[in-house]
Order: structure tokens, then C-alpha cells, then sequence
């Protein structure tokens, strides 16, 4: 049988497992399972977080806190991804997230976790656009003779708004012109993150003139030492002083935490790509090793090839800026610079496209203010068009409020995490109890151990992720819970019905594990996808 046989009928059967689960197929099923992956590993983008906020590992403890610290918190990421891709085997649906905490609790825990989930993407856009900017900014000012500090703080703060919208409202277009355009874009990122990811890596080994690997100077990666309290003057301290290095080291945390985050990505998009049961949850994981292993090995080459690391923490926020001009020759700066901002844009363009379609889902559902005009498909593009440019103003909106970005990168952290728990505490509770059918990817019995490592990880993050100098994150956090709380029980637990009643049957009868033969050949033949 040809492949296009094979891929529709695999299609008809993706097709007929969200019939079941009450739905109809809207979206263009059109990703593969690269796709699938590639665009979760977009989001997580090693050459985004991993560099913006470098510097809030770097002046923590130092050289630790990436050798050591770096791979504690992305087993623990990876944790919650190996937990969630059991989920999303089993419940393929647009919603992840939301639909998995109604399936497992009930339409209240799935409303508060779809509100915790969008708030935590919105979030995401702001932070990763607002850290292009600042990123692209530090890095080209020496070559553009521009001086931020001659400019007032509301100069300052407009041209990055207005920026910060150019790169927003043009990755929402690239969005609404449809999937197809936004996949091969992703797709292109996925190569282009590792790609100058190893690049770079080689490039900072091989010009830094103080290294050498005969003489041990890995030493420096498990290497503990105080940056509390720097920069002095004229910047801001990355961290307060403090004498408690365990706590400066907890605080380090922050940076990987940020970076590896964003792969529910993969199960947003589990109604546009073919074989989602299968593919979800292997692209979630894949997306969660892959950064963990290519960040690590880019950011442990930063720390060895920094010619000084007193110096280097004593630059704060632009430490990776100084970094680069100390290292390399300023050529190959601004080859870099550009290949990093590339991979930084498509980041947000990616976040885009996996907050517009939990806006979709959870709309479809009546979840959502408006909910009626943000779950329309565009009949052309075939893409959650409303959706996706509401997304895009919110993420404006959030900038205008807080346009700091240490802040806008705790506070994401900390939503996603926390959307990312709901499902997770609620699926350890229903486990061999309410829930007995899994999908095709199962973790057998590490899920529930797993699980309660995950739970206890979020309570850790959402210590770090309020202390100063990002105590407005905690802010934004009690905000969303105050807004949540009240909204659900004074409106919407009257109102919202939750996902159809079909999918709240799943966890009795998955037809996710179904395998496509059972789906006949005349089904095929008289499919038509939208679209078509």
C-alpha cells in the first residue's frame, strides 16, 4: 500500500478518535510527527531562555549551577514530560491540558487548569519577545552607536513596546495564514536550534585562548562560588546578597526551569498531526531530552571559554553579550547575534501557534469570554484565526504592564508548571482507580513515583520563582488565582458545561490505543478533510 494510503488511512482513524471523543475535525491535520516535535522543541529553544537568562544561573553560584544545577532541573522537567506524554497518548485532543484535568477531576479542575495554562502561554510570548528584543538590542547597540542609558526610562519603554508589537502582530500573521506555512517554519527551527547551537559551541571552545582541556578546567563547572549582590552600580543585582550558598544555588534554578518549558506545545497541536496518539507523547519527551542535552553542552562551553568568571558575573544581564565580545572576533559576534535572534523569533512564532490553539479548544468549549467568535476556523487558512490574534494582543498587553523580563520569564515558569501539575496531581489520584486505560505510550509503573516528583517540583519552583528581585511574579500568580477563584464561582461554574460528554467517557474506553486497522477502508473513502 502507497504511503499516502497508509498516512490517510492512520488519518481516518485520528479522525474517528476525536468523533468519539465529541468533536469534529476542524483544524488541517497536517503535521508529522517531526513537526509535532519540532514545534514543542521551537518553544523550549535552548538559544531563547538559555541565553536570555544565562545570566541568572551564571551569577547564582557560578559555574555550578550550570554543571551541576542544569541537569538536576531538566530530569525533573523531564519528569513532568514523561507523566504528561502518558496523558496526551490517551486523550489526544487540542485541549492537553484542559480536557486531561476535566477527564480525570471534573469540569472544575479543568477549567482552572486551562486558565493556568493560557495565562502561563500568554506569558511565554511576552517573556520570549520581550527577551529577543533586549537580547537583539545589547547585542547590536556597539555596532549602531545606540546608548540606551541617554534615553529616559518611558523612551526606553515605548521603543521596546513598539518593537516588541512589530515581532508579535508579524508572528500572529505567519500564524494565520495556516499550519502548512507555520509547520515549515517550526520545522526549519528545530534544525536551526541545534544547528547553531553546536556551532556555537565549537566556536566558543575553539577561540577561547585560556582553555584547555589537558589542564582540567572542567573543575569550573561544579566550581561554588557567591555572585550575590553583583552588579554594584550602575545595574541592578541579579540576586540580593546572601550568605546561604544552597539557596543561591536553589535560586539558579530559574534557568533551566524557564528554558525547558513550553512542550505541552506538542499536545496542542494533537488535532493537526497524524498519528497524534503515537507521535504526542514521543515528540513531548524527545523535545525535553534534545534541549536538556544540547543547553547543557552550549552553556558548560560558556562558562569554560568566559576568561574570567568574577568579571564575567559582575556584568549582570549583559554577561553573555560581554561574553561573546571577549571571546570571539566581532565578525563572528554578529553571525551569531543574527542566527540567535532568527531562532529567538521563531521561538515566539511557535508560542504563538500552541497558545492560539488552547484558546481554540478551550473556547470551543464555552470556557472563554467571547468564546463563539474565538473558536472560529478560518475557511481558507484552516487556522484558529480569532484565536490567534486575541493571543497575540494579550501577550502586548502583558508587556505594557510589566515590560521587565527576569519577571515575565518567573512568572510563566511558574503558571505553566503549576497547569502542568493539576493534571499530574489528578491523574496520581485516579490512577488504577477511575483511569485503567492508557493510550499506546505508557510509563507502566514509574508513572505514579514520577508523578509525585513533579508535584513536589512545583511546589520548589514556585518558591524560587517569587523571591526578589521577581516578586512581581508572585503578584501575577495571586492575581490569576484571585481572577480564577472568583470568576469560576461567581459565573462560570454556573455557566461552562466542560468538554463534551463523550470525552469525559475516555478514561473508560480510549480509543486513542485503538489501532488505525480497525478503522475500514470505506471510512477512509468517504472522509473529507477540512480543506479539501
Amino acid at each position: 500500500m502507497s504511503d499516502s494510503a497508509d498516512e490517510a488511512r492512520v488519518i481516518a482513524a485520528d479522525i474517528e478518535t476525536l468523533r468519539q471523543m465529541g468533536y469534529r475535525q476542524e483544524l488541517l491535520r497536517r503535521m508529522s510527527g517531526f513537526s509535532n516535535y519540532a514545534v514543542s522543541l521551537s518553544i523550549i529553544c535552548i538559544l531563547a531562555g538559555g541565553i536570555t537568562s544565562f545570566h541568572q544561573g551564571l551569577c547564582s553560584v557560578g559555574g555550578a549551577s550550570i554543571g551541576i544545577g542544569w541537569p538536576l532541573a531538566c530530569l525533573l522537567a523531564l519528569a513532568f514530560a514523561a507523566t504528561m506524554g502518558q496523558v496526551a497518548s490517551a486523550f489526544p485532543t487540542a485541549g492537553g491540558l484542559y480536557h486531561w484535568a476535566s477527564i480525570l477531576g471534573d469540569r472544575g479542575w479543568g477549567w482552572v487548569t486551562a486558565w493556568f495554562n493560557l495565562a502561563g502561554l500568554i506569558t511565554v510570548l511576552a517573556a520570549v519577545n520581550v527577551g529577543a528584543y533586549q537580547f537583539t538590542l545589547q547585542a547590536l547597540a556597539p555596532w549602531l552607536g545606540y546608548e540606551p542609558e541617554k534615553f529616559s526610562e518611558p523612551v526606553q519603554i515605548a521603543l521596546q513596546t513598539a518593537c516588541v508589537a512589530a515581532i508579535t502582530l508579524s508572528q500572529a500573521m505567519f500564524n494565520h495564514l495556516g499550519i502548512r506555512l507555520t509547520t515549515r517554519l517550526t520545522d526549519f527551527s528545530g534544525y536551526w536550534i541545534v544547528l547553531v547551537a553546536g556551532a556555537l559551541t565549537i566556536a566558543l571552545l575553539g577561540f577561547a585562548s585560556h582553555f584547555d582541556p589537558a589542564r582540567l578546567e572542567f573543575a569550573r563547572l561544579i566550581t561554588f562560588s557567591n555572585y550575590s549582590g553583583l552588579p554594584a552600580e550602575p545595574g541592578t543585582p541579579v540576586w540580593p546578597q546572601t550568605g546561604n550558598l544552597l539557596w543561591l544555588f536553589a535560586l539558579g534554578f530559574l534557568l533551566p526551569l524557564y528554558t525547558i518549558t513550553g512542550f505541552d506545545a506538542s499536545a496542542h497541536t494533537a488535532e493537526e498531526t497524524v498519528g497524534a496518539a503515537h507521535h504526542v507523547p514521543r515528540a513531548i519527551v524527545r523535545s525535553v531530552i534534545v534541549s536538556a542535552v544540547f543547553g547543557w553542552i552550549m552553556l558548560a562551553a560558556m562558562v569554560l571559554a568566559i576568561p574570567n568568571m568574577n568579571e564575567a558575573a559582575a556584568q549582570g544581564d549583559n554577561v553573555f553579550h560581554w561574553m561573546m565580545r571577549s571571546v570571539l572576533p566581532s565578525w563572528l559576534v554578529l553571525l551569531f547575534v543574527v542566527g540567535i535572534a532568527i531562532a529567538q523569533y521563531l521561538c515566539g512564532l511557535a508560542t504563538v501557534t500552541s497558545a492560539s490553539r488552547m484558546t481554540y479548544a478551550f473556547a470551543r468549549d464555552g470556557g472563554l469570554p467571547w468564546s463563539q467568535a474565538l473558536r472560529r476556523v478560518s475557511p481558507r487558512y484552516g487556522s484558529p484565526a480569532v484565536a490567534i490574534w486575541m493571543t497575540a494582543f494579550l501577550a502586548l498587553a502583558l508587556t505594557v504592564y510589566t515590560p521587565m523580563y527576569s519577571t515575565l520569564a518567573s512568572a510563566c515558569a511558574i503558571l505553566l508548571y503549576v497547569s502542568y501539575a493539576l493534571p499530574t496531581l489528578l491523574g496520581l489520584l485516579a490512577y488504577g482507580r477511575s483511569w485503567t486505560d492508557m493510550g499506546p505510550w505508557s510509563l507502566g509503573r514509574w508513572y505514579q513515583p514520577l508523578a509525585i516528583v513533579c508535584l513536589l517540583g512545583c511546589g520548589f519552583l514556585l518558591l524560587i520563582g517569587i523571591q526578589p528581585p521577581n516578586e512581581k511574579a508572585g503578584w501575577i500568580v495571586l492575581g490569576a488565582c484571585v481572577v480564577t477563584g472568583t470568576v469560576w464561582l461567581s459565573v462560570m461554574r454556573h455557566r461552562f458545561q466542560g468538554p463534551p460528554a463523550n470525552l469525559l467517557e475516555m478514561h473508560r474506553r480510549v480509543a486513542a490505543s485503538k489501532p488505525a486497522e480497525s478503522v475500514s477502508s470505506e471510512s477512509v473513502s468517504s472522509l473529507t478533510l477540512p480543506g479539501e
